[in-house]
């Protein structure tokens, strides 16, 4: 079949509502950014030329049809994106602290990205993709668990690669075992994967890298895993190869939302130019060095989905290295 789209995601697409400043009253105010990690890292790839599209869905209310012009007006296709007439959109409240780091709460008991079903999967868009992305988000919950299984039965079904970021939030699971166990679930369905430093050590309990590398590849053989570690930078394990780029520091910083996002967009966008076979060591530290450049861009941004950098600022910020 003819391949229509670079990437198509599956997942969550909510409010994140972030601080932006304080009332004359005193009181915090909230600014509603359209945000959630498949759609925040289709932005970013679309940015850099690729053709996306994203399988979920919103709340028939304001929020979710705002959601939804956002992706038309980021050139994201919407064609398998459903407004829930009943379960409002999914809300998520981020507090920034003073280093940039976040705390989420969510108001998600349920919220409509829950609530997609597995016959609302439309096969021929997977089958039309390069890549199908996923994240946990899907899996914490029927029926969108089931409508994640089935779009990567259809993936395996056409011969589509599948990517993979864990995109770890304790509170959305009623346990952590739980969680443990879809990670897993993921990393036993991908070609790729990114991951934080924290997610590698919450599933394998080994602290070390390496280590923590080794206990997923006694169990699965992932060609390429990524591994992001905050301001450090990033790690990739291909083969016997393993590169590590520094981050880039940004006097600016102002929050760390979609970093990880922007970050995956660039693995992927490499993967789509290069593929995943013969990558050199030189090959993966470009990989890392652009995707790292990316992501320290959007820590200088509130929100993530509508302010991605594009191509020229990280073009030009790797000029400055």
């Amino acid at each position: 079949m003819e391949k229509v789209y670079d990437v198509t995601a599956i997942g969550e697409l909510l409010i994140d509502f972030t601080e932006n400043g304080v009332s004359s009253q005193g009181n915090p105010l909230l600014e509603a950014n359209p945000g959630g990690a498949p759609c925040n890292m289709l932005a970013m790839l679309n940015n850099l030329g690729k053709k996306t599209s994203f399988i979920g869905k919103v709340g028939d209310d304001q929020f979710g049809r705002t959601l939804k012009s956002t992706l038309v007006e980021l050139g994201i296709g919407t064609d398998n994106l459903l407004l829930d007439k009943v379960v409002h959109t999914t809300l998520a409240f981020v507090h920034t602290a003073s280093d940039g780091d976040r705390d989420f709460s969510f108001y998600r008991k349920p919220g409509a990205d829950m609530m997609l079903t597995a016959d609302e999967v439309q096969e021929e868009m997977i089958a039309g993709s390069r890549i199908l992305h996923f994240g946990t988000l899907s899996l914490t919950d029927e029926p969108v668990r089931s409508a994640t299984q089935k779009a990567l039965e259809y993936a395996k079904k056409h011969d589509v690669m599948v990517t993979f970021d864990p995109n770890l939030r304790p509170p959305l699971w009623n346990n952590l075992q739980d969680a443990k166990e879809q990670i897993w679930f993921g990393l036993s369905k991908c070609a790729a994967v990114k991951m934080s430093e924290e997610e590698l050590e919450f599933i394998t309990g080994e602290r070390s890298l390496d280590r923590g590398i080794e206990a997923v590849r006694n169990r699965f053989d992932i060609p390429l895993i990524c591994i992001t570690m905050g301001k450090k930078g990033s790690k990739a394990y291909y083969g016997d190869v393993a590169v590590e780029r520094a981050g880039f520091a940004q006097e600016n910083t102002i929050e760390t939302t979609g970093a990880g996002d922007t970050f995956c967009a660039g693995m992927l966008n490499y993967i789509l130019d290069h593929g995943l076979d013969n990558l050199t060591e030189e090959n993966l530290k470009e990989m890392l060095t652009f995707a790292n450049a990316a992501a320290s861009i959007i820590t200088t941004r509130k929100g993530a989905l509508r302010v991605m950098p594009t191509i020229e600022e990280v073009k030009s910020l790797l000029a400055q290295k």
